[in-house]
This record gives C-alpha cells, structure tokens and sequence, in this order.
C-alpha cells in the first residue's frame, strides 16, 4: 500500500533549510550583502556548482530573525502547479496562515495559470504585516517560461512584506537590469565568493599559513576545491602535507576528479561501494539506501555494499567523515549529495560498475512506487532502461496528479514513454487521450481514440488514487467515456449517447468517478439534443450526488449546466437561482473566493443583462472575470468578456465592447469545439455586425460555411442567428424568414422559450425590412408576450427593431413612461429621476428597461432618437 505519510515527509524535505555541515566556516562580509538584499526586495546569489551558495544562504537564513520560507527546486518543479504549491507550503510554513486564499486555490483539481495565481498571492500578502523571506534555491533547474513569466510578474508587483532569494549557477531570465536600475537587487556572484585566505584558513585547520595561501590561490577561492583539499589532508602532516600541497594543480573542473579520488581511495569499501551505489539516488533514507543496496537488488547477501550495516548508519557514518552528504530534515531521515559529488560519484559508478547500474536504478524504481513516490519512480524505471515498467507506473499514478492538477508533470510523464509503446499499452493510449482532451487538443485525442479500446475492464491494475477515483481503472469503460466526452466536444449528442451506453455496458461495482462521469455524459448528450426535461433531472441528481460525496467543485460545475437547461427553458428566475446555489456550494469557509464560483457569477451576469439590469451585470461580471482568470479552464472567462461586451455595447461604448470581445477571442476554447459550446465567434461576428460590419461578418460565415438553406440543429442555433441578421442587413429578408421558421419550429418543438424570443425579434427585424409592417409588428407582439412576463428585454432591445411611428407600437408607453423620457432626453440620471418624480430608483430603473424595449432601443442615446425621430418628444 501507498506510504502516504513517507512521501508528504520527502515533499517536506524541499521546504528545510540546510543545516550547517562539519567544519563550516561563517562569513560575515557576505551574510552583510545578504542583509543589503532585505532592504532591496531581492537578492541573487549566482556561481557555479561548488561555490558555496546554498551552504551560505542556508546559515544566513538560520541566524536571521525573520521567518524564512526556503523552497529546494528540482527539474520536477517545472510543473506552474507543484511549483507554486511548494512555494505557497513553504511561505505558510514560515508563518502560518499566511496565504490563506492562494493556498485553496492550489488545492483544487484544475489550478489556475501561474501568473493569476501569483496575482492572488500578491494582493494577499500586501494586506498582510512581518516580513517573510521566500528564498528558491538551484533556481536554474526551472525552464519553463510560464514559471519565468510568473515569477516576474511577482517581482513587478512584490508585496512590502515579501523578500526573495534566488540561489542559481547561471543568472535566470529575469528583468535583473530592471531591478537593477531601480535599485531593487542585490547580488552575490562568484568573486564574492571565493574564500579569501585568512576564511580558507578557518577550513584548512592546522595547516601553515604558507600552504593555506597556496591552496587559496590555486583552487582561486574555489569551495568545494579548499573543502576537499581539506579533506584529502585529514591525517596527512610534515612533510606529506607539503607535498600534497606542493603537488596542488589545476583547475574546478580537474581538482574535483583528482581530490574525490583522493577522498575515496582512503574510505573502507564498505563506505567507497555504499557511496557510489547509492549515488543514483537524488535524495537518500536509510530504508531507500537498504532496498537499493542490498540483496533485494540483486547482490547476494552478506555483500559489501554496507556490509552489515544497515543504510541509516551509513548514512550518518558518510556524514561524520565529512563526505559532501547534507541533511534535507531536522530528524536526519532524508539526506543528499553534494550535486558535485553526485555527478562524480555516478561517472566513477557508471566507469566501474556499468552493469549494476540498470539493477540500482530498477532496486529505487520499486521501493519508490511502493511508497507512492511516482516522480522519483518513474525516473529511476527509465534510466534502468525499463520504458514498459515506466509507462506502467505513468498508468498506476496517472489519477492522483489528473486529480491535483498536475497536467504539466502529467504531460511530462507521457513524453518521456517513448510512442512505439501506446499501441500496445490501451491503459497508457486512454491517459494520452484523456490528457489530450483536458487540455483542449480536440484532433489529438481524436487521433488516439481513432482505435477503439477494449472490450474487457482489465483486471490487476492497482491505481495509487484508489479505483473510486480512477479514470484507467476500468479501460473498457474510460475508452467508451473518453469517446463520448470527444463527441461532446465535437457537438455530436448521438455519438456521445452510443459512447455513454457502451461505458456503463462495462461499469463496475465501486468505480464511483467512472459512474459519475458516465452519468454527466447522458445528461450533456439530453441537453445537446434538446431534450431539455431529461437533461435537467440528470443535471440535478448530478448536483445531489456530488454534494452527497462531498465533491463541491464537480457539483458546482454540473450547476451551470442544470442553470443553461433553465435559460434554455425560459426560466430565467429559476436559472438565477441555481447560479446563487453554484455560488453557495462553491463558497467553502476553508477556500476564500473559489475560482470555480466564476462559473456562477458569470451566469448570474449575463441573467441581470437579460432584464436589463445593467449595473448588477457589471457587479456580476467584474467578479467574474477576476475569478475566472483563475481558472485553467477558460470558458467562463470568455464568457464573460462577451457579456462584458454587450453591457458596453448598451451603455453605447462600441471601442469598449470590441476590446472586451477580442479578448474573448484570445481566450475563447479551440476553434474545433461546437459552437454551442463555444459562441465567442458567432458573438464576436454578431456585434460587429451591429456595428456595422458586414464585410466582417460576411468573412466569418463564408469560413463557418453557414447555408440558410440547409438543416438547422439546436447545437449551430447561435451561428445561424447571426446568419439571419446578416442577410438581413444584405438585403434578403426572405432568404431569413425561411431560416427562422426552422429554427422557430424546432425551439417550439423542444420547448425552448429563451431562444424562442430571440427568433421572434429577429423575425420581426425581418419582416420589417421585407416592408411587412403588420406581421413585424405581430412577431414582436409575440416576442414581447413570451419575454415581459420571463424578465426577458436585453433580447428584444438589442435588436433595434424600427416599426416607423409610436402609434404603431405593439406596447404603447404609458404617461409616467412618458415622463421619464423626456427627463432622459433631458440628460437627467436615474437618481435624478426618482428625485424629481418622488419614485424610487428600482422604479427608475424599471421605467427606463420598459421604454427601451418598447421603443426597440440598445441604450439610452437611441432611445432618445427614436423618440424625436417618433414626433414623441422634441
């Protein structure tokens, strides 16, 4: 069974500050340079391998007052999502609580990008009081330009409570000019430090001051060179002592090979076989040293390796002798090698013992997946050769980080498993497809579902996440669940039905995530092809069952689909209910504003836009869009943008309403989703057809291939919407009256009422232009019949449908309507309104959402001029 609790201690070692090794010598001219950095915001501490940084910062931070969080990167951290985890650990373990509402977010299952999270730490910590210093040691292991860009970001916008230490052999690609012209950085660099003499001295213990300086001069300062000369000199004195420093030459890159060998040369073979075998491993425990070297691993017993010793006391043995073993916890349960003598270490190993190397590595693969350590054992099975047993362990830990979020190490896994093995691996093809599919490569995951899986669950597969919550663990069912999400995504409710039904064909007792998502998959298919009450009782006992299970963000989510279901109906009050209850379910005390809650507030914005609501609307959508920037999936962000859009739309700021869309765009899903689960280019194409681009939109429906002639479906209703209004606008009302008697017929026939409406203003727009005053004004009557009593007015106001003169309204205004009026045309504000006509302002507000419907008025400024244009107000 997993060790659950061993592989949170081995996270926690990242997050320790080195202790001082034996014979460590203080250097007070550069703790002095690193105080400097305090006062300036950031500090690198930059040279190469040996120079001494990290023993160096890791004494300054223990001898400093001030809180510090210290975070040990390696190549793993290229992950936004574990990187920042760390981070965000290692700042609350410094001073608990301190990151409250960054830390929920990296709790969730689909972790916001880095930069928006760094965006909530920030603003965070700049509420906060007490300094805390955040140092990332070995920086130059991260080369993800995400990361990069995060961390600059942070640098930009760095909190007065937040100091940052940077540890790297090369200087990161940072603004470190920037930060320099504005006196923000401090730096340590290789010259500083090289040991001066009278520092060499207090490491070169009893050894004369002549042979001190000669060995300074000749390692150039160099520590790791003065260490080890220090240790090749234990035991040596007189004569042979001079002579070993007399016979001193070379440079870093040749007095590391010739003193280690010096160094190893003088150990025991116990310790000389423990130290090279055990170098494989990038951190080292007394039970992993024990599994690796000893007989499990393929040497007999009573080998030397350790001889009877068990690892834990060699490890303490190597670290007595001085042997460039450091200490990664308090408790001295997790150790590591100096990277120099790593790397030393593994090229003697690989020089001597060539073929106990796969063994090594195959010994650390296993006990690392038997402790639930999948990076660590996914790397060790490749570098043993084993790419079966590696893409094995790919399979086995696939869901525990699917669930955390961790989609880059995810992708790094699988790109690491070399492609000849998917054909033949079903459980690996489904984890490519499933990783494909989250992140929105739509022709990628359709390339690996192309072949379809098995038609038996696979028996013996042990995932580390528990078959509850695993997606591989039945690959009859994941494949069928796979497909049926790839056919959603394509807009193709028939195939997702077919997919759905072979997926519980396969179920097994007790695969709880594969149920569920079987079940969310039915639901979609009902909704997408229009069978709306089915949909939304599937939606709802979603919602049930995920609170039941105490699954808040997949409840929260399947909310927003229940709420769509409800729009679709006409329901708008019921649709603003179900939002408030996304949002309710989403508010967990224990994560402050939860990104998931963009999805409510989002609905809840373009719902207070339908009944022209507009300053509510802008309350709703700010909040989601801050949230949704938070979110990896960015469909609620788009969403927002174009709601964002059409309130400056009506508020008459057409520059406005085209930045907001063009941002939508950006961010908006992958061009190969169906449109109705991705609207932004109709929308897009809709309003600046309103604003009078129809060259623009004519280029957009010529790419969608849009026929007026041809089926319509309810998945394509947005886009042949605006392909009504554009032939309108073109002068072929009738070419749009055929179009919108078939979607008006299948809206009827599925009971559609929200799009019901629309088609009728649009209709109305249409007739109107064909010159058919009488039967436009009859559309719009129905129009206005079916919205009026549904809270309905954004969607009969925005299309500005002019009938010719106030007699021929379908609903005349009434006097204080009147009134009203000609205090807009006056310029008066709603509160002046309320004022001057002794109302309140939610009766303004009401007064002016009837006037612009009934006048078929976008905003304020149109509904003035088509009063005057009317004869009704001068």
């Amino acid at each position: 069974m997993p060790d659950l609790a061993l592989a949170a201690s081995v996270l926690a070692t990242k997050l320790h500050v080195p202790r001082a090794q034996p014979g460590f010598v203080p250097r007070l001219r550069l703790t002095a340079r690193l105080d400097e950095g305090l006062a300036r915001g950031v500090t690198l501490v930059c040279a190469p391998a040996g120079s001494g940084k990290t023993s160096l910062v890791a004494a300054w931070a223990r001898a400093r007052a001030l809180p510090v969080a210290w975070l040990s990167l390696d190549p793993g951290d290229n992950d936004p999502a574990r990187f920042w985890r760390h981070a965000v650990a290692a700042l609350d373990l410094a001073r608990p609580g301190l990151t409250g509402p960054a830390a929920s977010l990296l709790s969730v299952s689909a972790p916001p990008p880095p930069t928006e999270l760094v965006s909530v730490l920030s603003n965070e910590l700049a509420g906060r009081d007490g300094e805390v210093v955040l140092v990332l040691d070995d920086y130059h292991v991260i080369d993800s330009s995400d990361l990069h860009r995060s961390l600059v970001f942070l640098l930009d916008h760095l909190p007065g409570v937040l100091r940052i230490v940077l540890v790297s052999r090369s200087d990161p690609p940072l603004p470190l000019a920037r930060l320099r012209a504005r006196g923000q950085l401090a730096e340590v660099r290789a010259a500083d430090l090289r040991f001066t003499v009278a520092e060499a001295a207090g490491l070169l213990l009893d050894v004369p001051g002549e042979a001190v300086a000669t060995l300074t001069a000749r390692t150039e300062g160099w520590a790791a060179g003065l260490r080890l000369a220090a240790l090749s000199l234990r035991g040596q004195a007189g004569a042979d002592a001079v002579r070993f420093v007399a016979d001193f030459s070379g440079s870093n890159r040749y007095v590391l090979d010739y003193l280690a060998e010096e160094v190893l040369d003088r150990q025991d073979e116990d310790v000389r076989a423990f130290l090279l075998e055990t170098s494989v491993l990038d951190r080292l425990s007394g039970d992993l040293c024990d599994a690796v070297t000893g007989p499990s691993a393929g040497r007999p017993a009573g080998g030397s390796a350790g001889g009877s010793a068990p690892g834990q006391e060699m490890l303490e043995r190597v670290e007595r002798a001085g042997l460039f073993l450091i200490p990664l916890d308090e408790e001295r349960g997790w150790w590591r090698y100096h990277h120099l003598f790593t790397g030393l270490l593994r090229a003697r190993l690989q020089a001597e013992r060539p073929d106990r190397v796969p063994e090594l590595h195959r010994a650390a693969a296993a006990w690392c997946d038997e402790h639930d350590l999948a990076d660590q054992a996914i790397a060790h099975a490749l570098a043993a050769g084993q790419t079966n047993e590696a893409a094995r362990l790919v399979e086995r830990h696939f869901d525990a980080a699917y669930m955390t979020g961790e989609r880059a190490t995810i992708q790094r896994w699988l790109d690491a498993i070399p492609p000849a093995l998917t054909p033949a691996r079903p459980r690996l093809r489904l984890a490519r497809a499933l990783a494909a599919l989250v992140s929105g490569d739509v022709e990628g995951a359709e390339g690996l579902l192309a072949v379809e899986g098995p038609d038996e669950p696979g028996s013996g597969f042990e995932p580390s996440a528990g078959a509850a919550s695993s997606m591989l663990v039945n690959i009859a069912a994941g494949f069928a669940i796979a497909s049926s999400w790839l056919a959603y995504l394509r807009g193709d409710p028939e195939q997702m039905a077919v997919h759905a039904a072979a997926a519980r064909s396969r179920l097994r007792d007790g695969e709880a995530m594969l149920e569920s998502v079987y079940q969310l998959n039915l639901a979609l298919a009902d909704w997408l092809s229009g069978k709306l009450p089915s949909a939304e009782e599937g939606f709802a006992a979603l919602v049930l069952r995920w609170r039941s299970f105490g699954e808040s963000s997949l409840a929260a989510r399947c909310c927003r689909f229940l709420a769509q279901v409800q729009r679709d109906q006409g329901r708008l009050d019921a649709a603003f209910r179900t939002y408030g209850q996304l949002i309710a379910i989403a508010e967990d005390p224990a994560e402050p504003r939860p990104p998931v809650a963009a999805y409510g507030y989002v609905g809840m914005a373009e719902v207070a836009y339908e009944r022209d609501e507009l300053s509510d609307a802008v309350r709703y959508v700010t909040e989601a869009i801050a949230r949704g920037r938070l979110l990896s999936e960015r469909e609620p962000l788009a969403s927002a943008l174009v709601t964002l859009a059409w309130i400056r739309e009506a508020e008459g700021d057409q520059p406005g309403a085209v930045a907001a869309m063009e941002e939508a765009d950006r961010v908006a899903p992958s061009p190969a989703v169906a449109d109705l689960l991705n609207p932004i280019p109709a929308q897009y194409a809709r309003l600046l057809l309103a604003q009078g681009d129809i060259a623009f939109a004519q280029r957009w429906a010529t790419r969608r291939g849009l026929d007026p002639d041809g089926p319509v479906a309810y998945l394509s209703e947005q886009e042949y919407l605006v392909l009504a209004r554009l032939l309108i606008e073109q002068s072929s009302p009738d070419r749009a009256l055929g179009l919108l008697d078939r979607l008006s017929g299948l809206a009827v026939e599925q009971g559609r009422t929200g799009s019901l409406i629309e088609i009728l203003a649009v209709r109305s727009r249409a007739l109107a232009a064909r010159g058919d005053r009488t039967a436009a004004k009859a559309a719009l009557a129905q129009a206005v019949e079916l919205a009026r009593p549904r809270g309905y007015l954004r969607l009969i106001a925005d299309e500005r449908i002019l009938l010719g003169d106030d007699s021929g309204l379908p609903d005349p205004l009434t006097a204080r309507e009147l009134e009203v009026l000609t205090l807009l045309a006056a310029g008066s504000p709603n509160q002046g309104i309320a004022d001057q006509l002794y109302i309140t302002l939610d009766t303004v507000k009401k007064h002016v959402t009837h006037v612009l419907a009934k006048l078929g008025a976008g905003n304020r400024t149109e509904a003035v001029a088509r009063a005057r244009q009317l004869g009704m107000i001068t």
